[in-house]
C-alpha cells in the first residue's frame, strides 16, 4: 500500500513533489519528512493549504521512487546536496521551510548555511516534532540494531501505516532508508547557531522523544523573531491528527509577514 502511495510522489532523481509548483502561488513551502520516509507524508497538505501557498515536499535518495539510489549516511554530504537542490529550485518567490524530526533538524541548518553563504533566507522556517536541546538523539549503534527491535522501536512511535509492520516486502522497503536517516541524525552536533527570519515550533504533548519537558522553548534561543510554540495532543506523529491546524497556524504566519513586508 505504501509503495502505491508513492507512486507519482516522486520520480528517480527529482528531490520535490510536484516539480513543478503552481504558477499563481505566492509563497513556496518546502517539506521535509521525517526519518525513513519521503514527500508521502505530506500528501494531505495541498488540499489543505491555502492557494496562495504551494507546498513542495522532499523524498530523500533511497526511499519511494528514489530508492534505487543509495541513501545518504553521512551529515554533511547529505545537507550539502539538499542546499543544492533548493538553491536551484528557487525562483523569485519568497519561501518557507517546514521540517518534522530529521526534516525539522535538515530545516533548521538549510536556513542557517543559506544564511551564512548569504543567499536568500525563508520568508518563515517551520520546526515540528524536534528541538536541538532536550530531545532524543539515536546513536550509530541503534542505526544498526537488529531489525526486529528496530522495527518494534518504531512500531511504539506509529512511524507508520500499522500493516507496514506485518508485511515483510513494506519493511524491506522501509528499514534501509530508516537506518541511513538515524545513522544521519546519530551525526548531528549542535552549535547553537542562530537564524534571522521568523521562526515557529511545533510539538505533540505526549511525545516520546522529548526527553526535557522545555525542550520546545529552546527555539527561542535560536531566533531574534521567534513566533512561539503551538502543542497539540499526541505524541510524536500528532501532524496525522493535527494537519489542519498545523497548516492553518503555517498559512496566517505566512500571510502576516507577506502583509509586514508591503
Amino acid at each position: 500500500m505504501l509503495d502505491d502511495l508513492a507512486k507519482g510522489m516522486s520520480a528517480a532523481g527529482h528531490w520535490f513533489h510536484p516539480p513543478e509548483p503552481p504558477d499563481d502561488a505566492h509563497f513556496r513551502l518546502f517539506l521535509f519528512p521525517h526519518a525513513g520516509s519521503g514527500a508521502i507524508i505530506y500528501r494531505e497538505w495541498p488540499e489543505l493549504l491555502p492557494p496562495s501557498v504551494a507546498p513542495q515536499a522532499v523524498t530523500l535518495p533511497g526511499r519511494h521512487n528514489r530508492r534505487e539510489e543509495p541513501p545518504h549516511t553521512d551529515w554533511e554530504p547529505l545537507l550539502d546536496a539538499l542546499y543544492d537542490a533548493v538553491l536551484a529550485e528557487l525562483d523569485d518567490r519568497p519561501f518557507a521551510f517546514f521540517g518534522h524530526c530529521l526534516g525539522a533538524q535538515l530545516a533548521y541548518r538549510l536556513t542557517v548555511r543559506l544564511e551564512s553563504e548569504e543567499e536568500r533566507r525563508p520568508a518563515l522556517l517551520g520546526t515540528s516534532g524536534w528541538s536541538p536541546v532536550g530531545f532524543f538523539q539515536p546513536t550509530e549503534e541503534q542505526s544498526r540494531m537488529p531489525e526486529p527491535e528496530l522495527v518494534s522501536w518504531i512500531e511504539k512511535l506509529g512511524s507508520f501505516p500499522a500493516e507496514i509492520y506485518k508485511d515483510p516486502e513494506m519493511l524491506a522497503l522501509v528499514v534501509p532508508a530508516l537506518r541511513a536517516d538515524l545513522l544521519v541524525a546519530a551525526q548531528y552536533a549542535d552549535d547553537g547557531a542562530r537564524v534571522s527570519c521568523p521562526l515557529v515550533s511545533y510539538g505533540g504533548n505526549a511525545d516520546p522523544l522529548q526527553e526535557a519537558p522545555d525542550a520546545m522553548s529552546h527555539w527561542e534561543e535560536r531566533s531574534p523573531r521567534y513566533l512561539g510554540h503551538r502543542e497539540f495532543s499526541g505524541g510524536h506523529f500528532y501532524i496525522d491528527r493535527h494537519a489542519l491546524a498545523v497548516t492553518s497556524d503555517l498559512a496566517g504566519h505566512l500571510d502576516r509577514l507577506d502583509g509586514q513586508a508591503v
